[in-house]
């Protein structure tokens, strides 16, 4: 069975930084493009970040370019977000998935249970 755990979110005053992980299992993790999204309450979830299966690959929405860094350690099955110069509009629950994301059991898109950022003075 598929699970992502997020985890190293929390509060940080403007300027700063928050490196997130996420641990994976049930899945061929190197095999496949991993993806931190985030969610702000009331707006729908968006992409933020993506690496390919072996890492050589990788892409950053707009508002973040520059100042993450997604990386991974496929020995670890663990997919990492080096967060610097965090602004406020980057307060968001953060998750990590695969490109196109497993069902569950009732057929629904699996996502585990994020990690909260916030960043504020």
């Amino acid at each position: 069975q598929v699970r992502l755990v997020e985890s190293g979110g929390g509060l940080v005053q403007p300027g700063g930084s928050l490196r997130l992980s996420c641990v994976a299992s049930g899945f061929p993790f190197g095999s496949y493009y991993m993806s931190w999204y985030r969610q702000a309450p009331g707006k729908e979830r968006e992409l933020v970040a993506k690496v390919s299966g072996l890492g050589f690959t990788k892409n950053y929405a707009d508002s973040v370019k520059g100042r993450f860094t997604i990386s991974r350690d496929n020995a670890k099955n663990t997919l990492y977000l080096q967060m610097n110069s965090l602004k406020p509009d980057d307060t968001a629950v953060y998750y990590c998935n695969t490109n196109t994301p497993f069902r569950d059991s009732s057929g629904n898109d699996y996502w585990g249970q994020g990690t909260q950022v916030t960043v504020s003075s």
